[in-house]
């Protein structure tokens, strides 16, 4: 999609060698690109500190796999 943006000539400049790209518009679409993956990332990672992933503890989980447990090796005494 093609879109108008008033961006400062410094700014521009800063975004093509900071992107590594050699012409303005894909160096404008890899930032917001990487902007936008950038802030998921965080969103993400503030919901994993929430504890918005409950997920079960390791012997929880194994018992609710295997409900039947091992047997256990050696006789009385």
């Amino acid at each position: 999609m093609r879109i108008s943006v008033e961006l400062e000539d410094s700014l521009l400049a800063e975004v093509v060698a900071l992107t590594g790209e050699k012409h303005k518009s894909p160096a404008v679409a890899k930032a917001v690109r990487e902007y936008v993956l950038r802030a998921k990332a965080r969103e993400f990672g503030r919901l994993i500190r929430e504890g918005a992933f409950d997920y079960p503890e390791p012997q929880a989980a194994e018992e609710k796999l295997n409900p039947v447990p091992p047997l256990k090796h050696g006789g009385p005494g």
